[in-house]
């Protein structure tokens, strides 16, 4: 079952009321929009946008089922990077809030079948829309060394970036790398024995910094959230969860960016992050941080 994030956080801070519209920029398996639309009846309407088809099925499954939300949840196949566009031709009235979770859902790590997990073996893709061409493996197999070498620096924060880039160097001449017990193997050989392990698993940094290479994810999240202080009603609101620190430095200095030029009132003076308790319940939330801001 689908745990949403910092749930109670991001009601306080969206402060949904009846009949207000919001945006749910990252929809995934609705936990967030679920309690949103519970909060906006009777007649608040929901934008969700995700960019994996197969996410959003899940969710027009529920929504048929779901008398409550069955005209209200608007749900739409597309990237927030195309957030204006969306809004526009999919006009619900004044947008009083935009949530933006950046965080996968548990149905990519555990059922997409797509590589995003270390834990099981499956095809190195790690696209979050499978139309497009760029996969994990064609990373790993054909870019240049260089390029892998940076982006594991840079997306994964990986102190042997190096190494781990030309030990690809060379496991690829002899066969391609095409499954992720094949990359997991290979930096199990490469890194250090117990490097990092007992805080994080070693082939974390790695996966990490692939994924987001392949989705295009940190350029994304500032022109995603440059089109919602345009869509926003002045006091509109936005809230972010990031879940690992170069997703957040991009939030961060963004909201000081804006506020400012006096676009954007800041309400998270630190990043929120989970109690003990929700770590308890939901260990994926761990390295949650949530900021948010109002349009002034």
């Amino acid at each position: 079952m689908h745990v949403p994030v910092l749930l109670k956080e991001v009601i306080y801070y969206l402060n949904p009321k009846p009949n207000e519209n919001f945006i749910d920029a990252t929809v995934g398996e609705a936990g967030h929009s679920l309690k949103i639309l519970e909060l906006t009846r009777p007649k608040g309407k929901l934008l969700g946008i995700d960019l994996s088809s197969e996410t959003l099925k899940r969710v027009t499954e529920l929504k048929s089922t779901d008398e409550s939300v069955k005209n209200r949840l608007i749900l739409i196949n597309d990237s927030y990077i195309h957030l204006e566009k969306i809004n526009k031709e999919n006009d619900i009235g004044l947008i009083q809030g935009i949530l933006f979770d950046l965080g996968m859902c548990s149905w990519h790590l555990e059922s997409s079948g797509k590589g995003f997990s270390y834990q099981k073996d499956e095809p190195l893709d790690m696209r979050f829309d499978s139309k497009q061409d760029l996969t994990a493996a064609e990373i790993v197999n054909f870019w240049e060394i260089e390029e892998i070498e940076k982006i594991l620096r840079e997306f994964g924060e990986e102190r042997y970036s190096q190494r781990i880039a030309l030990a690809i160097k060379e496991a690829r001449k002899k066969e391609r790398i095409v499954s992720t017990q094949q990359l997991v193997d290979l930096l199990a050989r490469t890194l250090p024995k117990n490097y990092d392990q007992k805080r994080i698993h070693f082939a974390t940094r790695v996966f990490q910094a692939l994924r987001i290479a392949v989705n295009n994810e940190l350029e994304n999240i500032r022109k995603g959230l440059e089109q919602a202080i345009n869509i926003l009603q002045t006091n509109g609101r936005i809230v972010v969860i990031s879940f690992h620190s170069l997703e957040d430095r991009i939030v961060k200095n963004f909201f000081k960016e804006q506020s400012k030029i006096n676009k954007l009132q800041i309400l998270t003076k630190k990043p929120i992050i989970p109690t003990k308790e929700e770590i308890l319940k939901n260990p994926r939330s761990r390295s949650a941080k949530l900021r948010a801001a109002q349009i002034n």
